[in-house]
């Protein structure tokens, strides 16, 4: 028999079982037990070492974050963001919502799918209710939530509610321009769940009401939450009208005060940017200026376009890839690598 003791730490840890030797047991069995005995009592003392190492890591992590908050006027104020795990599922849900049939439960019948459509909405706007008033509560400063900040929040949440059809009706344009300008989708419902693109503008469609009512932190987190996974980057302030396609999309970049008008395409690797940026006297950067590009109806911006500042792309116009241009293009333009080495100057002066 195996004659069972346990070896106590001086610190609260897992009892750790060991194994002491039996006279009666055979000689090989011995030595395995001494083995395991040994093992045992190095990993006490290894552990021993290493909480030594933490409770020195926690105390110079504690310091900094102390003078973080210091230097940012934060001591003693409100510290919890809105949380971006619940972000995912709410516009998880949401889509869900606008798309039951596709995004929904495998099971909806035409008698199940409006119960459905109204649980999930209620469940996924509850929950964004409690995150828009963590960030009205994190931006007042005050230790306790006020009267003030949940009516607003409930005021912002019912508002974005009452535009959810409208961002329904204009994620069906965005698809249908998807579907119809590659000749590789063989579906409405392929480009809904398969296409980057199509992620992308969904989240930025859901961003940028929220973004409008007020709550730009959350509407900052839906973009990049959309960004991590596919690549794209749509600041959820830009202004995008219907039917907008992004082919491909890794790499296309928006800008915050980027104006797109309807039925733009863009390919891979695109940026929408802003050519410099002003600061004031103290060197400070000014923020909130106008400083992206404005793209008129029916334009087409191919793979590694740069387009930057605000200046104005004309109605209809064509840009053709890896173009570099800082000047405004009249309507019905098409502009090429080519033409623009051509010009004097060039387009970057």
């Amino acid at each position: 028999m195996l004659m069972r003791k346990y070896l106590h730490a001086s610190r609260p840890l897992n009892d750790q079982e060991i194994y002491v030797l039996d006279d009666n047991l055979p000689c090989e069995m011995k030595k395995k037990n001494a083995v395991m005995i040994k093992d045992t009592i190095f990993r006490h003392s290894e552990s021993a070492d290493a909480h030594l190492v933490i409770d020195d890591t926690v105390a110079q992590l504690r310091e900094l974050r102390i003078a973080s908050l210091e230097h940012r006027q934060r001591r003693n104020k409100p510290n919890k963001l809105p949380s971006r795990k619940m972000l995912v599922q709410i516009v998880e849900g949401l889509s869900a919502a606008l798309f039951p049939n596709r995004l929904g439960l495998p099971d909806l019948t035409d008698e199940s799918i409006d119960y459905y459509v109204g649980h999930t909405l209620d469940m996924k706007l509850r929950e964004l209710l409690a995150q828009v008033r963590r960030e009205l509560h994190f931006n007042s400063g005050l230790n306790i939530s006020g009267d003030e900040d949940r009516r607003q929040a409930a005021a912002i949440v019912h508002a974005f509610a009452k535009q959810l059809p409208h961002v329904r009706s204009l994620l069906e344009s965005d698809i249908r321009a998807a579907y119809e300008g590659d000749p590789a989708a063989r579906s409405i419902d392929e480009v809904l769940v398969c296409y980057p693109g199509i992620t992308a503008v969904t989240h930025y469609r859901l961003a940028h009401e929220l973004y409008k009512l007020g709550v730009p932190l959350i509407a900052r987190m839906i973009a990049e939450i959309a960004h991590s996974v596919t690549g794209i980057d749509i600041h959820p302030g830009a202004q995008i009208d219907e039917s907008f396609f992004i082919d491909h999309g890794t790499g296309v970049v928006i800008g915050e005060t980027a104006v797109i008008g309807k039925r733009v395409r863009l390919y891979q690797a695109v940026t929408l940017g802003a050519k410099r940026f002003p600061v004031d006297e103290y060197g400070t950067l000014v923020k909130g200026n106008a400083r992206h590009p404005v793209v008129e109806d029916d334009v087409v911006i191919y793979a590694g376009a740069t387009v930057l500042g605000r200046i104005t792309i004309g109605r209809g116009s064509t840009i053709g890839g890896n173009v570099w241009l800082t000047r405004s293009t009249p309507p019905g333009s098409n502009i090429m690598q080519a033409q623009i080495h051509d010009e004097p100057g060039g387009a970057g002066k």
